[in-house]
């Protein structure tokens, strides 16, 4: 089937991986109807995917073929919205979603899931002797908020429907690629926290959404998957004691020069990395590898480049935009 003939329906088309997944698909000969709660250039409807009637309009008058399901509320949003909210959105939303491509007789559907759901407590606490490692194994899984909660449910839907209907569903476990600073008190600045975290947890939301389109259209082919996505990590599961005790050390064992371009640039490299996450599999079976890895970080200090990633302290999700004042 010709791409220029695919309709795709884009949700959190406002969101940041929306905005710059929305112009790569169209680039790509897709036709993309964008909807989000929150106006923006890629969103034709203003909605929340938890209203059905919104959700079977727009597949009723846009003939859509398949979905990019890549809205929804985020880890930040605990803060400033109830439980209800994330079943609303993240579970009654993706059913709606689900029930809908049903019906209209898509074959593929990719869900924008989180690495988040993979940690527990304990693992938050950084209770472990060596890092954990993370991948689409790891398990049993016990997410630690009603994010992580509402994610896993709605990957089990995904699973259930593409089982009970042939849905070819895909699942990205998607590591860090937000602009904004992080919400964890540290006494590293915002840029350095994120170069640090391209070692074992982050991405560019260019690779996120690189990841979304290779992922659609592997799906038919695959039927039904779930990949971490995240930068390809340097270490390997023999490094896990060390990261826990010295994660310099192990650092600067692979990349000699990291300690020496990190001071130049006022940084300071992780005293221990706790978690790892592993994104062999989607290597292996989707055949997408992230662009950007810690080894770009490195060469963009050598050459004085930019930092190959978007650092915004003042970004605003949309979700915050349209929640009433």
């Amino acid at each position: 089937m010709a791409k220029s003939s695919r309709r795709i329906l884009l949700t959190g088309s406002s969101g940041w991986l929306g905005r710059r997944l929305a112009p790569d698909l169209s680039a790509r000969g897709y036709c993309v109807t964008g909807i989000d709660v929150a106006p923006g250039e890629h969103t034709e409807v203003i909605a929340s995917v938890s209203d059905r009637r919104a959700v079977d309009r727009i597949f009723s008058n846009q003939k859509i073929d398949a979905v990019i399901h890549a809205g929804g509320l985020h880890k930040p949003d605990i803060a400033r919205m109830p439980p209800e909210a994330f079943i609303d959105v993240n579970v009654s939303g993706t059913l709606n979603l689900l029930s809908a491509a049903v019906a209209a007789g898509c074959d593929r559907f990719v869900f924008t899931s989180t690495t988040s759901l993979m940690i527990t407590a304990a693992i938050r606490n950084e209770q472990q002797s060596a890092a954990i490692w993370l991948d689409e194994d790891f398990g049993p899984l016990a997410p630690r908020n009603i994010y992580g909660v509402t994610k896993l449910t709605a990957e089990n839907l995904c699973r259930i429907w593409s089982a009970d209907t042939g849905l070819a569903c895909i699942v990205l476990r998607t590591g860090r690629f937000f602009p904004e600073e992080d919400d964890t008190p540290g006494d590293l600045s915002g840029e350095n926290i994120k170069a640090n975290e391209f070692l074992n947890r982050r991405l560019t939301v260019e690779d996120a959404s690189r990841a979304h389109i290779i992922a659609l259209e592997r799906a038919p082919a695959i039927g039904f998957g779930v990949y971490v996505i995240a930068a390809r990590t340097p270490f390997s599961k023999d490094d896990a004691a060390a990261l826990r005790m010295d994660a310099a050390s192990v650092i600067t064992r692979l990349f000699p020069d990291a300690s020496a371009l990190y001071a130049a640039r006022g940084w300071s490299l992780p005293r221990t990395i706790s978690r790892v996450y592993d994104a062999t599999r989607a290597a292996q079976e989707l055949g997408f590898t992230c662009a950007t890895d810690f080894a770009a970080i490195l060469k963009a200090l050598r050459t004085g480049a930019p930092p190959p990633f978007a650092h915004d302290p003042k970004f605003v999700s949309p979700v915050t935009l349209a929640a009433p004042r």
